[in-house]
């Protein structure tokens, strides 16, 4: 499968996640997020769309559950307490799915929770 964005043919999984990482950029992240049904992306899921690839990208892989994400969106907004229901907003498709997706990280093998 591939998606076709500004002439560029690029590769993507079964479900939607691209193969190679290297063809991610905002512009292909705007367009699976409109493939997600998610018309605008706010400061806030670029947010947690760049923590996602941060910790990917430099942290050998890893990818943060829920409690993780939410403590570090708290540092992020300077709130004192970020729920759950706040990311879930943003990416009602899964915040570790979709925001991956979103963000062009391979599909997590996690089973969510915290």
């Amino acid at each position: 499968m591939a998606y076709e964005i500004d002439g560029q043919t690029i590769e993507n999984t079964a479900s939607g996640f691209l193969v190679n990482i290297e063809d991610w950029n905002e512009g292909v992240a705007n367009y699976i997020a409109k493939e997600e049904s998610i018309d605008e992306l706010t400061e806030r899921h670029w947010d947690v769309i760049k923590y996602l690839r941060d910790e990917y990208i430099n942290n050998a892989g890893n990818q943060p559950n829920m409690r993780k994400m939410t403590k570090a969106m708290q540092d992020v907004w300077n709130e004192k307490k970020v729920d759950t229901k706040t990311i879930y907003q943003l990416f009602p498709g899964g915040p570790s799915k979709q925001a991956g997706k979103i963000g062009g990280l391979p599909e997590s093998r996690r089973k969510g929770g915290y």
